[in-house]
């Protein structure tokens, strides 16, 4: 998962049953499964959860966007006072203080709001304007120029919103397809996972890279960007400032990948379960994936040429990447310890690692997909397609789906605001090459991959 370091608590790690309310990953569960739940109750007793998920209208002139405000500011005002309040409550059972985070969200759910909107513009596609595109923008734009105070921080954090957003994700991925589809992903980012590790460790040793530098850098390209680096460098005690150079990297990689994925896509009209799978293989960050992925779905029945539907891109890139790479992140962490404390290390610190380390490592809110994914799956299992999606679209997914961007939109711009390009300039260009090599090789495996050898499958996703 890339996105950028955040504040943390200064206590000791969380262990055993205590991680349940202790850590970030569980309150992600917590939060997703609660929305699915009473999604589900209400939807049950003939209601829905579409009065609190309210989003700005598709609109042509602003006066509809001024219009929907003065109609459903009442919505919006209670949106924003449930998120504060569910992740002001998560927060503080992690550890974190409350001060600097309420009026750093408030920031932001403002900023989203603006950001929504724009996305929301009929022509926004055209100029590839959707919203977690401009909201990566212009964070990254305000974070490298003017600037916000750094305390404001608190409220940026983006890898807990797009875990939680992971988790809703679930709620519109049917296991039926998860079952369908998992082995061909998980065979595809495997491949790409060991290859590229290869490429980019063997090339940082080349350039002459400590080795620990090198295997950080590596399983950043590998696997989860910055959730992958934070739990190796752990695993095979990296310096703390090699740690911060691969999250530069990766996050800058990912927001080229934004864009270039989409364009070349589009170019070659790939269908979209196809672009879908070719950026879960070639990006290095959920949230950037997801914002690709997004854009590029966003172009069927829009574009000539493009055919599927904007849920195949979304549900190929997280079954390749979610699903499929995410999950060596507790693999490279168990197989880099073992070989740091036994060839690495004169003198090894601390047990040998174990089975215990792949779950301490594991990214627990893939968990939290599946439960949704199961808990819609069972619903829904006596709705035929056309009830599915007459019934049970905009009443039970439709508002999950809607809360899920809200938690994307902050995520994005999250990521933006605290990517701070100098860290990268204080440590030369052997790093940054490393992994731009690593980028080709994966970018490349990644198309053959996804448009040739598994390309049937991927363009009939879901049928």
């Amino acid at each position: 998962m890339a996105t950028t370091t955040e504040p943390t608590s200064a206590a000791p790690p969380p262990s055993g049953w205590s991680e349940l309310w202790r850590k970030e990953d569980w309150w992600a569960i917590w939060i997703g499964l609660s929305i699915v739940a009473a999604a589900c109750i209400l939807f049950w007793n003939g209601s829905s959860l579409r009065w609190l998920a309210v989003v700005p209208p598709e609109w042509s002139h602003i006066s509809q966007v001024a219009d929907d405000l003065a109609r459903n500011w009442v919505r919006y005002l209670a949106l924003y006072l449930f998120w504060l309040a569910v992740f002001s409550l998560a927060l503080a059972a992690v550890g974190q203080k409350l001060r600097a985070f309420v009026p750093a969200f408030t920031l932001l759910y403002i900023a989203a709001y603006v950001i929504f909107v724009i996305g929301r513009w009929e022509e926004a596609t055209h100029y590839n304007m959707e919203a977690p595109l401009v909201a990566l923008l212009l964070g990254l734009v305000l974070a490298n120029t003017v600037g916000l105070p750094r305390h404001l921080d608190a409220g940026f954090r983006g890898e807990f919103y797009v875990k939680t957003g992971i988790v809703l994700l679930g709620a519109t991925l049917p296991l039926s397809l998860i079952a369908l589809a998992g082995p061909v992903a998980i065979l595809q980012a495997s491949t790409v996972s060991i290859v590229t590790f290869g490429v980019i460790y063997w090339t940082a040793k080349r350039f002459g890279l400590d080795r620990r530098f090198a295997a950080v850098l590596g399983v950043g390209g590998a696997t989860c960007g910055v959730s992958a680096a934070i739990a190796v460098a752990g695993a095979v005690g990296a310096k703390k400032e090699d740690t911060a150079v691969t999250i530069t990297i990766v996050v800058l990689w990912a927001l080229v990948m934004i864009f270039v994925l989409p364009i070349a896509s589009r170019a070659l009209l790939l269908p979209t379960g196809v672009a879908g799978a070719w950026i879960g293989t070639s990006e290095f960050a959920d949230a950037a994936g997801i914002a690709a992925a997004h854009a590029y779905g966003g172009y069927a029945g829009k574009i000539p040429g493009i055919t599927g539907t904007a849920d195949q891109a979304l549900h190929a890139f997280t079954l390749v990447k979610v699903v499929g790479r995410d999950l060596w992140i507790g693999i490279w962490a168990v197989g880099l310890a073992i070989v740091a404390t036994t060839r690495w290390e004169t003198q090894p610190a601390g047990s040998a690692p174990d089975a215990r380390e792949v779950w301490r490592r594991f990214p627990k809110f893939v968990i939290g997909l599946f439960v949704a994914s199961a808990i819609i799956t069972a619903i829904t299992a006596s709705y035929s397609l056309a009830d599915y999606e007459r019934i049970v679209a905009p009443g039970l997914t439709g508002p999950i789906k809607d809360l899920r961007s809200w938690t994307f939109i902050f995520c994005f711009f999250s990521i933006g605001l605290t990517t701070r390009f100098r860290d990268l300039a204080a440590a030369g260009p052997k790093p940054f090459a490393a992994f731009t090599v690593g980028v080709a090789v994966n970018v490349s495996i990644g198309f053959l991959l996804s448009a040739y050898v598994f390309g049937k499958h991927w363009a009939t996703l879901g049928q």
